[in-house]
């Protein structure tokens, strides 16, 4: 099995920051793309950004340059930088990873618990 761990949620001003964390472990033999994605209240679950293993990434059009994702693959860990938050970025954030746990075999996407980002004054 393989476990994802979030951190670095919380409580923020308008136009502050936030970098959140998110460490995986246990059965990992690879690890391809990582992303966030994050859910508001009363609304579905949708993609934040995605970062491959080389390093390409991706980013939802609402957080285009206010954002930034990045990875370290000797920790197995993916950040995510959030500059200049404003309210609507208030949700719970999730951690996603696909991970395969060994040489051919399958690949399993992983969820963390979430972490809840309050962008509010």
């Amino acid at each position: 099995q393989v476990q994802l761990v979030e951190s670095g949620g919380g409580l923020v001003q308008p136009g502050g920051s936030l970098r959140l964390s998110c460490a995986a472990s246990g059965s990992i033999f690879i690890i391809y793309k990582m992303g966030w994605y994050r859910q508001p209240p009363g609304k579905k679950r949708d993609l934040v950004a995605t970062i491959t293993t080389s390093g390409n990434t991706n980013y939802a059009d609402s957080v285009k340059g206010r954002f930034t994702i990045s990875r370290d693959n000797a920790k197995n860990t993916v950040y995510l930088q959030m500059n200049s938050l404003k309210p609507d970025d208030t949700a719970v954030y999730y951690c996603n990873a696909d991970v395969s746990p060994g040489p051919k075999l399958t690949t399993v996407s992983a969820w963390g618990q979430g972490t809840q980002v309050t962008v509010s004054s």
